[in-house]
């Protein structure tokens, strides 16, 4: 997803929100003191995502900074472009970053009003580019998908699948991940970037919730990545600068997992 903020986990884009309660670069994280914290299937399912993440997303005119994630930059930048797979694109930097690099993306979240304004960016910046070159808007290379990520299955084989801060009260990550990753084809990557559960900004309060964040042996353990069918070339926690909302300075840490299928 991207990033998003402090008081609503769920991210999508480069940890930088554009006012109010941000850490930096989030796509889907939800920090409330709602029951589905405690992790039971029964608080998980009294909440519509969908509807959530909407209310979320009308708060503000823009959630997210906009630029891409930059451990997405950092991992994706030398891969040679193929079909990409993106698990809430939020406000759809990351997507629009991969398809301006040569991907063909197919970009999912669970928000519509998310995927407007996503699809609204896309338009913008490729306006920009055809103004720029004297020539006509290219054709899209962007899927934009609403879709509920615990339900859906996607279609087809990746190349890169990516997931930037796939954190949220109403979401169990290890679903979408382990589909996702069943999804990707020999020699594909899996990246995914999330909040360090002991490196989390000091005014983020009640987010402190082990069954929304992940360590990279997390990760490793529950997407079975151990096994002979996996080479993990990445598996780090990289510290970075983030601002709070009333401007107090910190140092959070960001889980990096990248990992190839083996043919």
């Amino acid at each position: 997803m991207s990033e998003h903020a402090a008081h609503h986990h769920e991210t999508h884009d480069d940890g930088a929100p554009t006012g109010g309660h941000g850490t930096s670069a989030d796509h889907h994280s939800a920090d409330g003191t709602s029951a589905a914290h405690n992790g039971t299937e029964g608080a998980r399912a009294a909440i519509d995502p969908a509807a959530a993440w909407d209310e979320r997303y009308r708060t503000k005119t823009q959630l997210w900074s906009g630029n891409p994630n930059p451990q997405l930059v950092r991992e994706a930048g030398g891969l040679k472009p193929g079909h990409a797979l993106e698990l809430g694109c939020g406000e759809g930097a990351d997507a629009i970053w991969l398809a301006h690099h040569g991907w063909t993306v197919t970009a999912v979240d669970v928000s519509a009003v998310a995927l407007e304004r996503a699809q609204s960016h896309e338009k913008a910046v490729f306006a920009r580019e055809s103004v720029q070159a004297a020539e006509a808007v290219p054709a899209s290379r962007i899927t934009w998908q609403q879709a509920d990520l615990e339900q859906w299955q996607p279609e087809g084989a990746f190349d890169l699948v990516t997931s930037q801060f796939l954190h949220s009260e109403e979401l169990d990550w290890r679903i979408p991940l382990r589909t996702a990753a069943a999804a990707i084809k020999p020699g594909g990557t899996l990246l995914v970037v999330g909040h360090h559960p002991d490196r989390l900004p000091p005014w983020g309060g009640g987010h402190h919730h082990g069954d929304m964040f992940y360590k990279g042996e997390d990760l490793v353990r529950e997407l079975s990545l151990e096994g002979p069918g996996w080479q993990v070339e990445v598996l780090t926690s990289r510290e970075r600068p983030v601002t709070g909302p009333e401007g107090q300075q910190a140092t959070i840490a960001d889980v990096v997992l990248r990992a190839t299928r083996l043919p």
